[in-house]
């Protein structure tokens, strides 16, 4: 069972990616560098460092389990860019979510507590499980915003240098 602790560092984990990732994409958000790194970067730091430390008591059928959830995440996040327009705007990209990019994220959580019940039934969920909640989510995100970059390269599409005017020059 979690820790208080633990509980607390999954709802603001939670919080922060309703709030910065899936509320911004459908509102849409101006893209740059800094907003394509930075959310998936911390999350998967943190989820990688929270994984680790359970590695060591984990089953290999849990750690099996980690491996086909991040593979079903990465794919998901493949298709939440997908689902979201790229247009240019104020020297920018500007991207926005749609229906679907929303029905794809509640597919999202529902595949991670899916795995999650599916550990429970089999009898192999254990710490790994619930240590790796910000792993899994960094590196869909992470999946969701290389996709995202990789086609607005594609389609020549400007992101925004966000550096102050002193060190632009």
């Amino acid at each position: 069972m979690p820790s208080a602790a633990n509980v607390l560092l999954y709802a603001a984990i939670a919080g922060l990616v309703l709030y910065k990732v899936v509320y911004q994409q459908v509102r849409g958000t101006l893209l740059d560098r800094k907003t394509l790194i930075t959310m998936p970067l911390l999350l998967t730091a943190v989820g990688g460092y929270l994984t680790v430390k359970a590695l060591p008591g984990a089953a290999t059928a849990e750690v099996g389990l980690l491996a086909a959830d991040l593979l079903v995440l990465a794919g998901l996040g493949v298709l939440r860019s997908a689902t979201t327009t790229l247009t240019e705007r104020d020297g920018t990209t500007f991207q926005k979510g749609s229906a679907v990019t929303i029905g794809l994220w509640m597919l999202t959580v529902a595949a991670r507590i899916g795995v999650v019940a599916l550990g429970t039934a089999l009898g192999v969920a254990g710490p790994l499980t619930s240590a790796s909640i910000a792993l899994t989510l960094g590196v869909s995100i992470a999946v969701q915003n290389a996709t995202t970059y990789r086609r607005l390269q594609r389609r020549g599409l400007p992101l925004a240098d966000r550096r102050p005017a002193a060190l632009s020059r």
